[in-house]
């Protein structure tokens, strides 16, 4: 069970770990709202969709967030605490590395699971998702951009024929011709002029027909019938993706991609993997990196933190490269850069490290 000082540093840690983890979120969201209104303005993105698109691509980056957050808010709980000299009054109680190590472990362990978890099982889904959402995008906008004037466009597997003869900047249209045979009925519909509409809310496209004519049935047939109308709204009916399923690895469930003996999916579950590990490994270098007194100048440890969280996420895209290519041999995979980044750390760090101090005043024995 933690220990009144474990409990004390947990509390440090998880009130900066909330505070930074809801700045961070808040600022992707904001910045991820911008894209969506883009996309919405488009006519890609009906309204009624950004916010569960929004949350989705939020929910997408948070495996990717977690890691740097949580270092973060472990550098700064114990760079608070060095600079009230609590670390100090630590170490003269009998709390050194060891026990600092254990309470981070305490504060790891949570946020790793959770990681793992949101990485390996809700995080492939929430891809899927999206992939299904872009491509229902992707059909409108080949919809919106599928009518050319002097051609004939075609849905519904063939049996929608539209033709529109001209087609003016501001989007009206001219000489309209709609041919729809679907549910074994024909309905032929002409008009001279029109326009597109698109729903704000739905995202749906219409065009709408001015002072045209309809016929229904077959000519020569006693139910064939001759109509006007001042005003007709067709919809372009959409694609169906309730049965989407992408081809994506990232969409792939964790138990699909163990089944295969793929490169590719290996890179994908090693992908996955790396977020959790990376917290661990940052928990590691936290203790080293923090000044323990206030008269030191934490300058220098503070540029290697950021150097180090900067080389660890960088070299983890060259590290996935290289083992995709086949650069990197299969036994030694694709996150070997973590392992780097920890010796490299150490042995910046081991001039100033107390072992080597207590070695260099250690007085030196004289033969008798």
């Amino acid at each position: 069970m933690p220990g009144i000082i474990d409990r004390y540093i947990l509390v440090e840690i998880f009130k900066v770990f909330s505070a930074v983890l809801i700045t961070v979120v808040l600022v992707s969201a904001s910045m991820l709202l911008l894209r969506t209104l883009e996309e919405v303005n488009t006519g890609a993105l009906g309204t009624d969709m950004v916010l569960r698109f929004l949350a989705l691509q939020v929910l997408r980056n948070i495996p990717s967030l977690l890691p740097p957050v949580f270092f973060i808010s472990v550098l700064a709980a114990l760079g608070r605490m060095a600079r009230d000299s609590e670390l100090i009054a630590l170490g003269a109680c009998g709390v050194g590395p060891r026990r600092i190590y254990r309470a981070l472990l305490y504060a790891a362990v949570p946020v790793t699971i959770m990681t793992a978890w949101i990485s390996f099982d809700i995080r492939p889904a929430v891809m899927g998702e999206i992939y299904r959402i872009n491509a229902g995008q992707a059909d409108r906008v080949n919809r919106i951009s599928g009518l050319r004037a002097g051609r004939f466009y075609q849905e519904g597997d063939g049996q929608v024929t539209i033709y529109v003869e001209k087609i003016d900047n501001d989007g009206s249209l001219h000489n309209i011709f709609i041919h729809d045979q679907r549910e074994g009925e024909m309905k032929l519909v002409l008009s001279d002029h029109g326009m597109f509409r698109r729903d704000v809310g739905s995202g749906e496209q219409f065009i709408t027909l001015l002072q045209g004519r309809r016929f229904d049935g077959v000519p020569g047939q006693s139910d064939y019938t001759i109509g006007q109308f001042d005003s007709y709204n067709w919809r372009i009916e959409p694609r169906q993706f309730d049965d989407f399923r992408s081809e994506k690895r990232s969409a792939f469930t964790t138990a699909d991609l163990l089944r295969t003996n793929d490169l590719l999916d290996s890179a994908e579950l090693q992908f996955r993997l790396s977020g959790p590990i990376a917290i661990l490994t940052l928990t590691i270098l936290t203790v080293p990196l923090t000044t323990t007194s206030p008269r030191q100048r934490g300058t220098w440890r503070m540029f290697l933190a950021f150097l180090t969280y900067f080389s660890l996420f960088n070299l983890q895209r060259v590290a996935a490269h290289w083992y995709e290519a086949g650069v990197t041999p299969a036994w030694i995979g694709s996150l070997w850069y973590q392992a780097l980044i920890l010796v490299l750390v150490f042995v910046l760090l081991l001039p100033d490290s107390r072992w080597l101090r207590s070695l260099r005043r250690r007085p030196t024995r004289l033969g008798r």
